[in-house]
């Protein structure tokens, strides 16, 4: 078993999805449209180019997401995103990139349990909290 965190966007999927991709590193191995589906599931004419499905890979990790129609989005609450990650560079230029535009809830920093912890809301609305370790 495995699990995949999946998110809803309000018409901004593809941009977060090719985002997310070029901070993490990451390659996006599916982008469905809305265009795609059978006749009789379609939704208004204005949402054929909004993303029915996107999955994106980074190493062994998955991530994927759709646009919601509006009638249905409820926004983004009640979870986090986290990005475990060992290299303190690497976490601080992913926390710099992620909350360019965002807002920042902790700041990347030391606390009790990491060398550095950030939590933030990155400009699509997405809860990402991102952790450096300390050594064991």
């Amino acid at each position: 078993m495995k699990f995949v965190t999946y998110l809803n966007f309000n018409g901004t999927c593809r941009e977060a999805f090719e985002f997310y991709a070029k901070t993490l590193k990451g390659e996006i191995i599916a982008m469905h449209t809305h265009e795609n589906l059978p006749a009789e599931h379609q939704i208004s004419p204005e949402w054929k180019d909004k993303i029915m499905n996107a999955h994106l890979k980074v190493g062994d990790q998955e991530l994927m997401g759709s646009d919601s129609p509006p009638q249905w989005f409820k926004g983004v609450e009640g979870f986090y995103v986290s990005i475990q990650i060992e290299d303190e560079k690497e976490g601080q230029r992913i926390f710099n990139a992620l909350s360019d535009g965002g807002t920042v809830t902790l700041p990347f920093e030391p606390t009790f349990w990491a060398k550095r912890f950030a939590m933030l809301r990155d400009r699509f609305g997405t809860p990402w909290m991102i952790n450096v370790p300390k050594p064991a």
